[in-house]
């Protein structure tokens, strides 16, 4: 049955619908703009839309979502011949198709070639999943036309994000793959982006054909330098006159988008580098030779036949310089003051109480004393102004030296203990002994480099976040490293004594694998419960106002329940008793402040 008012209510609808499909047409005269509805078989891509890539799987999703609620946003085209080619919109074309509608709402507009180009770019850009190169693409095309301040206005970023993908649209298309399929951070990308496409490519060569993170990360390493840690003044535009300030230079990588950190100095041209470290280091020269300044290098007689120890060596002999190493002189540099920070900073492995870490500074800061007193005195003691500066940075510092006088004894060929003799001087039986030294050295700097370069891969991996239960080696090392770390000496005599078992004739690889044998995991709940009795906090922390206190609190219970609650009991009672006399005590206050007022 149908009553008036029923019939009121949908004449009502109707009209309401009326006036705004009126109110819809008005408005897009007079904005100029026409929505139509057309066949979907007359709408083309445009061939030279920036973006390339689209997401499958957020297609498929669209398309679902058109096929129960249409099309809510009319893409837009402009008229190409009999076609319509798209401007904005060929996400939402491409998924019309998929849900297979024939035809698709567009709004009409009038591009020059080149304003076409430049929307798309912008609307492309301001999507949330835009692929990174293509980003980087689109962005330096905009950098044709406007500044980088001008471009991070108009797409709502950071200066620092766009010129961060500037640098990226410099990478060359073989690392580019690598980004777009995931296997290379973004950041590792403008690393790259920093060298020349030359120098790039061999890079790449270098790598091989499989993607290596922890290889290209060391590449870079190589071939970037702090300039924090320079031998000059990077603010000197006359050390180098046509490369002129490294702080102006367009080199540096906090020119190029704080690559390296906020504000980070960092030199990616090699070649600029080293002629500047080489002059500063024949400027350091001349002001020895000017103002009468022994220099001093860092360099031991032990390494003094190094080639590259010998360079700096016949370089400074050319020079009329007369050599002395660092076994020749006694030095004395100006002490550096300590602080609670640097302190803390030394002994942050260590379990020191702040009394400690106090009486820590106290003996270095006596030290300092000491040391300040001996540096202001120097020159009264007979020592004379020299530099000193490392053979490879040429890093030099201002020092007070004294020439360390030997005995005819100590000079005579022979007589000077092997290690301080040069080659020349030695016998051939002398020269294999002091080649076979020099060669276990050289192993041992070379493990330690191998082991800093395989924890620092690791790092950069996802071992972290590995999913997998502990294997039985990785629980042994940890057993060992809190053992070695974290037990001290007493704890390690009463708690550990046979910890690692026999160990007086084995070497410590031969060590680590004998603990690896007989690990039991009960060695590793030992370990963790000594840790747990000896990190938790003391002072104002207890077992209500601090995590690791309460947790342990918490896991106490399980084991030492009634014990606890014998010691828990003392305590209420105390605290009882307490309330109690505090109770009595305010409550005549209160009857005394009432006959007060009364």
């Amino acid at each position: 049955m149908t009553t008036k008012a029923s019939t009121t209510r949908k004449s009502g609808k109707k009209i309401t619908a009326a006036k705004k499909e009126v109110k819809e047409k008005l408005t897009q005269k007079a904005i100029g703009l026409q929505i139509e509805n057309l066949s979907i078989a007359k709408v083309i891509p445009d061939p030279m839309q920036p973006r390339k890539t689209f997401n499958e799987d957020a297609l498929k999703q669209l398309s679902e979502s058109i096929k129960k609620h249409g099309v809510l946003q009319p893409i837009t085209v402009r008229k190409s011949g009999n076609d319509f080619i798209i401007v904005m919109g060929e996400r939402r074309y491409r998924a019309s198709k998929l849900a297979n509608k024939k035809s698709i709402p567009c709004i009409f507009r009038e591009y020059k070639n080149n304003d076409v180009l430049e929307i798309q770019i912008i609307e492309n850009l301001q999507r949330q999943d835009v692929e990174p190169t293509e980003e980087a693409e689109a962005i330096a095309y905009l950098s044709e036309r406007y500044a980088p301040t001008e471009i991070a206005k108009r797409l709502g970023r950071t200066d620092n994000f766009i010129r961060q993908r500037l640098k990226l649209a410099g990478l060359i298309d073989g690392f580019k793959h690598f980004v777009r399929n995931g296997e290379m951070t973004i950041s590792l990308g403008v690393g790259v982006a920093l060298f020349e496409p030359e120098e790039q490519q061999m890079m790449l060569e270098t790598m091989g054909e499989d993607f290596n993170a922890h290889q290209i990360n060391r590449m870079i390493k190589d071939q970037t330098y702090d300039l924090e840690k320079t031998s000059f003044d990077v603010a000197d535009k006359k050390l180098v006159p046509k490369a002129g300030s490294c702080i102006e230079c367009p080199f540096n990588a906090a020119n190029q988008g704080n690559l390296f950190g906020e504000g980070k100095m960092v030199c990616t041209k090699a070649a600029c580098f080293e002629t500047k470290k080489s002059k500063s280091f024949l400027n350091l020269i001349e002001k020895s030779k000017k103002e009468n300044i022994l220099l001093i290098p860092e360099i031991r007689q032990y390494w003094a036949d190094d080639e590259n120890n010998q360079l700096i060596i016949s370089q400074l002999e050319k020079n009329k310089l007369k050599v002395y190493l660092l076994d020749d002189v006694e030095i004395i540099e100006n002490p550096i003051e300590p602080t609670i920070e640097a302190i803390q900073k030394e002994y942050q492995h260590y379990d020191y109480s702040e009394d400690e870490l106090k009486e820590e500074l106290d003996e270095a800061m006596q030290n300092y004393k000491e040391a300040l007193e001996k540096f202001n005195s120097a020159k009264e003691d007979g020592f004379k102004n020299g530099i000193v500066f490392h053979p490879d940075s040429f890093q030099h510092k201002e020092i007070f030296l004294k020439i360390v006088e030997k005995s005819k004894n100590d000079s005579t060929e022979y007589s000077a203990p092997l290690a301080n003799r040069k080659m020349a001087d030695c016998t051939p039986k002398e020269q294999i002994v002091k080649i076979n030294e020099r060669e276990i050295r050289k192993k041992q700097i070379e493990n330690n480099k191998q082991f800093e370069e395989v924890v620092e891969m690791i790092r950069e991996t996802k071992y972290i976040d590995t999913k997998k239960t502990l294997s039985t080696d990785e629980m042994a090392a940890f057993s060992i490293s809190l053992f070695e770390n974290n037990v001290d000496y007493m704890s390690q005599q009463k708690y550990f004594s046979k910890f690692l078992g026999d160990t007086s004739k084995m070497t410590k690889v031969e060590m680590v694998e004998n603990f690896k044998k007989k690990f039991k995991k009960e060695i590793f709940h030992k370990l963790i419960r000594y840790m747990l009795t000896k990190q938790v906090h003391f002072g104002e922390s207890n077992h209500v106002n601090n995590l690791t206190n309460i947790s342990f609190y918490n896991a106490m219970q399980g084991y030492y329940k009634s014990k606890i609650a014998g010691i828990e009991k003392e305590y209420a009672e105390k605290r009882d008793k307490r309330e109690a006399r505090l109770k009595e005590r305010i409550t005549v206050l209160e009857k005394q402040i009432q006959e007060l007022n009364d």
